[in-house]
């Protein structure tokens, strides 16, 4: 499992003359890294002085982004092996008309669950931003600048896995799901470039 590496493991591993783990799973970690980051600042403001009034929602924030980020580092591994079906799929038989439909729905089939990974990579790092964007308001302000970098990470996390969304799109043949998946992507793409905006206005450093 690539979430079972070290982190100089997994780096070579990406560096290898490999299409996987490429640039999904390195989104998934990214929106992982986020999520890390966002659960240190709440924790780092439950029960210190002076942030009482914010501790009950620190506890929350740093529950729900360690349940993102257990799925987050799921994923890392879920968007290799979705990629790789995909592989496996344009490698079978195609002697007969009958394979050579079979290969192709076996195709399409993988590269829809191809592209839904990624998407809701980018869903769950929409959500690590709203997290930081707590800890950055409310947090401990000693570690304001931790959580500026997990609102970042995560933006920069939801469109990268959405640019793996889109690239999956080109070779999908179901207009109908083009069509919703590309209206999501759109909605994804600008809301994290405004949440950033949104999020970093609280920061005055």
């Amino acid at each position: 499992m690539l979430s079972k590496l070290t982190i100089k493991e997994f780096l070579e591993k990406i560096a290898l003359e490999s299409p996987t783990p490429g640039g999904g799973s390195v989104a998934a970690l990214s929106a992982s890294l986020a999520a890390s980051l966002t659960e240190m600042v709440a924790n780092l403001t439950i029960e210190k002085k002076g942030y009482g009034d914010v501790e009950e929602e620190m506890k929350v924030v740093a529950q729900d982004a360690f349940q993102l980020r257990s799925k987050l580092v799921s994923a890392i591994d879920k968007d290799s092996n979705a990629y790789n079906d995909v592989v496996t799929a344009t490698k079978l038989p195609g002697d007969t008309e009958a394979e050579k439909r079979y290969r192709e729905e076996m195709i399409q089939r993988s590269l829809k669950q191809a592209t839904l990974v990624p998407m809701t990579v980018a869903e769950d790092a929409i959500r690590v931003m709203e997290l930081a964007g707590k800890t950055v308001a409310k947090g401990n302000k000693n570690t304001i600048s931790d959580g500026a970098v997990g609102i970042m990470v995560a933006r920069t996390a939801v469109l990268s896995a959405l640019y793996n969304v889109k690239i999956n799109l080109r070779a999908i043949k179901d207009k109908a799901f083009i069509d919703k998946i590309s209206k999501q992507v759109k909605e994804l793409e600008q809301s994290a470039l405004q949440k950033e905006k949104e999020l970093l206005s609280n920061i005055n450093l």
